[in-house]
């Protein structure tokens, strides 16, 4: 099963940054990626998404202001710049693609990564 591989995540101070990266397989070229985490005993929470090519976002409007999502040109990766962590943001981070799906929705996403952890301490 095509899986998307997240990186970049770890330990951070609050008040620093972060880039998450999320490398997808050929297969989901011309797909819309997202971003969402997840913290033990919650649900799944939607926080950034872009179309695929790049020109149009939404981003949750629990970290705007704080966080951008982009991707590179060959469209085989995005990112999440995570800028001013708060305490509030650590959860395991996931990257999800959808061939048909733009939103907020985690069942409208097809691939799913293994989530990179994010740790910020106060």
């Amino acid at each position: 099963q095509e899986q998307l591989v997240e990186s970049g995540g770890g330990l951070a101070q609050a008040g620093d940054s972060l880039r998450l990266s999320c490398k997808a397989p050929g297969r989901t070229f011309g797909s819309y990626m997202a971003w969402f985490r997840q913290t033990p005993g919650k649900e799944r929470e939607f926080v950034a998404a872009i179309s695929w090519s790049g020109s149009n976002t939404v981003i949750a409007n629990s970290v705007k202001g704080r966080f951008t999502i982009s991707r590179s040109k060959p469209k085989d990766t995005v990112w999440l710049q995570v800028d001013s962590l708060k305490p509030e943001d650590a959860a395991v981070y996931y990257c999800a693609a959808s061939m048909t799906y733009y939103g907020e929705a985690v069942e409208g996403y097809t691939w799913w990564g293994q989530g990179t952890q994010v740790t910020v301490s106060s």
